[in-house]
């Protein structure tokens, strides 16, 4: 079996963000499939970060300027069109249920990343 990529683990963490979503009452994101490149490329942005031992609140705000830098700004409502999302502040700012996804994130990515490991220690 081979380990998995940074796109796999890219794509659970997405489509586990879509159900926690659902769970609170959001409009949940489009599938993997069908979301911008750009969006696709801050989910493997965050992997890489999270693989790289940052924090929660660090991944939160490398997401930040990962939209920033894509002249993303705060907005009261994300619109992709418009570039505005209301999750563009300090992470002590964010509603603690904007946080789980960081942390949901994070232990997804660490997860996998372990299963990764023991597969390779088993097969190598």
């Amino acid at each position: 079996m081979m380990a998995l990529t940074i796109d796999d683990i890219a794509r659970v963490c997405h489509e586990a963000n879509r159900g926690l979503q659902r769970a609170i009452g959001e409009v949940p994101a489009v599938g993997w499939d069908e979301i911008r490149a750009e969006m696709q490329d801050s989910v493997r942005d965050g992997v890489r970060a999270a693989l790289s031992g940052k924090s929660p609140e660090e991944m939160h705000q490398n997401w930040c300027e990962f939209k920033q830098a894509r002249g993303w700004v705060y907005g009261e409502e994300k619109d992709e069109d418009k570039r505005t999302h209301p999750c563009l502040v300090p992470y002590e700012e964010l509603p603690e249920v904007q946080k789980l996804k960081d942390h949901l994130f994070s232990a997804i990515v660490h997860t996998m990343n372990f299963h990764n490991a023991r597969r390779a220690t088993r097969n190598g």
